[in-house]
């Protein structure tokens, strides 16, 4: 058996757009054991290394589970498939108590060609944090973000901690089904700053899908947040609605300042593997959460988030 390729080697032809090193990196990123290894993967495909923020499209899609996102999944990497784009997709699950991996497989819902070298579907075990991002899940978007099109990072449920997908992704898409409570339940949730797009899924069901798109609509309007596209798919063979979703996808994308956006991420996502690691009491040392900002603010703007992390270690 050949030997495992250096984690290096890997970051590197990520770097150069060979998707056939997108497993093998993720299997060095989800090893925990060896965060050496991570380290040196992750620097061959940060900004600094790639002179440039990794040229994917990184969209989030979170919603609370029976809402539809692995069937609308399947939808949308179709069309992107026909526009020619390639497609990595994190499917997070909740982890297995026992191993700490993906429990579920959300991959085995969304329908792929198997055989297609342009689609890539992962899951990816949301170690604990249910709602939320674990760092696994973070590095394998930045990876892949190297060498696909575009990423895809699907959620569990939403709650305040869905916000970790906003630190994480270029594109937020918020689901909620009509005629099952979720509008309520998204509006409790506190949540409505999140969404670059929403989207009522089920859209076959008619006059319920379209009272809760005017609920959403409503809502937005009341926060000020009018610009947020609510759309309204269908997921039910033949789909209605996708092409709408991916241009208003990419219309995002054109509009946001994706460097700034992803640095902003990065530093937040910094704060947020410091306490995880560390506890509150890091902060405190540090002077408390906005002098934690202030040195990430002053920190290289390309640098990836385990050089921010350290930064603030050291500090501590």
């Amino acid at each position: 058996m050949p030997p495992s390729p250096e984690p290096r080697e890997l970051g590197r032809r990520l770097r150069e757009r060979d998707r056939s090193a997108a497993a093998a990196a993720l299997n060095v990123i989800e090893n925990r054991g060896d965060r050496a290894a991570t380290a040196a993967l992750m620097a061959e495909v940060s900004p600094a290394a790639l002179g440039r923020e990794a040229p994917a499209h990184v969209v989030g899609i979170t919603g609370p589970p029976g809402a539809g996102k692995s069937t609308l999944l399947s939808a949308l990497v179709g069309a992107w498939r026909a526009d020619g784009r390639t497609v990595a997709v994190l499917a997070v699950d909740p982890s297995s108590k026992r191993s700490g991996g993906a429990l579920l497989g959300d991959r085995a819902r969304i329908e792929h060609d198997p055989r297609d070298d342009g689609v890539l579907i992962r899951s990816t075990a949301a170690a604990g944090r249910l709602g939320g991002l674990a760092a696994p899940t973070r590095e394998a978007a930045e990876a892949l973000a190297a060498a696909f099109d575009l990423v895809v990072v699907e959620t569990v449920g939403v709650g305040q901690s869905e916000t970790d997908v906003e630190d994480v992704c270029d594109t937020v898409v918020v689901v909620v089904q009509p005629a099952s409570g979720d509008v309520l339940q998204f509006l409790k949730a506190g949540i409505m700053e999140v969404p670059d797009v929403l989207l009522v899924t089920k859209a076959d069901m008619g006059r319920p899908a379209e009272s809760a798109r005017r609920e959403l609509e409503h809502a937005l309007g009341a926060l000020g947040s009018e610009e947020v596209p609510v759309l309204a798919v269908s997921s039910v063979p033949p789909p209605t609605g996708i092409d709408g979703l991916v241009a208003a996808l990419d219309a995002h994308r054109r509009a946001t300042d994706v460097a700034e956006r992803r640095r902003s991420g990065r530093r937040a996502s910094a704060l947020r593997e410091l306490v995880t690691e560390h506890g509150e009491s890091a902060l405190r040392r540090l002077g408390g959460r906005r002098e934690a900002e202030q040195l990430l603010a002053a920190q290289d703007p390309d640098a990836d988030v385990g050089r921010l992390v350290a930064a603030l270690e050291e500090r501590t």
